[in-house]
């Protein structure tokens, strides 16, 4: 039997589709893994399309570990940040008194 892919489906779904295909599944990350429902999975071990026995235990991540990212949805934000280009060259700042002041 293979392992169906679990990644991005919420927790009930997960556990769900795994027990359809006749698997266990345990999250690691989650001691309260039974009540969660709206959760996203955003790891799976073993891989999606993996062979492996009937009854087979499947891990799932609802978070990313520890430097893996997990800084949620990223979505595009517009407007975008310039590419670049040439910069203005700014004056450095000079005594506020004498700014302005001009020769007689």
């Amino acid at each position: 039997m293979r392992v169906p892919r679990l990644v991005g489906l919420m927790a009930v779904d997960a556990r769900e589709t795994a027990r359809a295909q006749g698997l266990f599944i345990n999250a690691p990350d989650r001691q309260d893994f039974h009540l969660a429902v709206v959760d996203y999975v955003v790891r799976q071990y073993p891989q999606p399309g993996a062979e492996v026995p009937r009854e087979s235990m499947v891990y799932v991540w609802f978070d990313f570990g520890p430097g893996d990212g997990g800084g949620g949805i990223r979505e595009p934000r517009l407007p975008r940040p310039s590419g670049g280009g040439m910069q203005r060259e700014l004056d450095e700042p000079g005594d506020p008194c004498t700014v302005g002041i001009g020769p007689p």
